[in-house]
């Protein structure tokens, strides 16, 4: 625990999370998003800017005059860091993809709808939230394509909010279903292969998430971190100068837990 408020102590850190999936209702996961607000008020002091990595919503999509009402609390708590002057990044993952200027122009927060490079600190750093990535999910590649379309979007909201929300929420919780256990060791593997194809062009530090499956991994020209998820395991990272770390956060901890890198095989 004193190791991790010393590291509090430090200025300048950047947070990542991905894959809350706040809307959903899973057994065992109740507490994840008072959970959540236990974090940010943790690490707000030394919070310079938070990358939400996709997916913190199981399906999000703006309506222009509604907003899910059980997402307020959330959205409530992000603008409060953005009125402290921290930089809040919102990258768009496959289940909340329909990111529109609500976000921006009422909460303050920057949006990419796809991957991000940039310097953090000194290092070049690709973040992305992942989905689309597995060589044999070509079926998703075009799907993602018909969902991400702004005319069929445009329609979409044209169904009243209680409707599109029902049907919206339905086929998220389908959509997961496709990443089954037995399929994780191949996953795993393409992710990190991907990764380092990434780092070989250049870049010091690649993060993904949407697998659910958390690590960080020493790979022979830099980092790979995979966010795992908020859902259930309660895992974030945060980057102080120029280093990268993996945590695990459970409700029951009296603080985060370092998941130890693993080296590249």
């Amino acid at each position: 625990m004193f190791a991790f408020l010393f590291y509090l102590m430090k200025k300048n850190t950047v947070y990542f999370i991905s894959d809350a999936h706040f809307g959903i209702k899973l057994d065992g996961c109740e507490e994840r998003e008072k959970h959540f607000f236990r974090l940010l008020d943790e690490i707000t002091p030394s919070m310079s800017a938070l990358y939400i990595n996709g997916d913190l919503f199981d399906f999000w999509i703006e309506y222009r005059n509604a907003i899910r009402p059980d997402y307020f609390n959330v959205l409530h708590h992000l603008k409060q860091l953005v009125d402290q002057g921290i930089e809040v990044h919102y990258l768009a993952g496959n289940h909340d993809f329909a990111l529109g200027s609500f976000l921006t122009d009422q909460v303050g927060i920057i949006i990419h709808p796809e991957s991000v490079d940039t310097v953090i600190q000194g290092k070049k750093v690709h973040i992305y939230h992942g989905d689309g990535l597995i060589k044999k999910d070509i079926g998703y590649r075009i799907l993602k394509r018909i969902l991400r379309n702004k005319t069929n979007q445009y329609f979409y909201r044209m169904l009243h909010p209680d409707i599109g929300v029902a049907l919206g929420t339905f086929a998220s919780g389908s959509s997961r279903k496709y990443l089954r256990p037995r399929f994780l060791d191949w996953i795993r593997k393409e992710y990190r292969e991907h990764a380092n194809s990434i780092l070989e062009k250049g870049a010091d530090i690649v993060i993904f998430g949407h697998t659910h499956e958390g690590e960080i991994v020493h790979c022979p020209k830099g980092i790979y971190c995979n966010m795992g998820s908020w859902l259930i395991n309660y895992n974030f990272a945060s980057m102080t100068d120029g280093v990268l770390k993996f945590w695990n956060y459970p409700p029951s901890a009296a603080s985060p837990q370092e998941i130890q890198p693993i080296d590249w095989k």
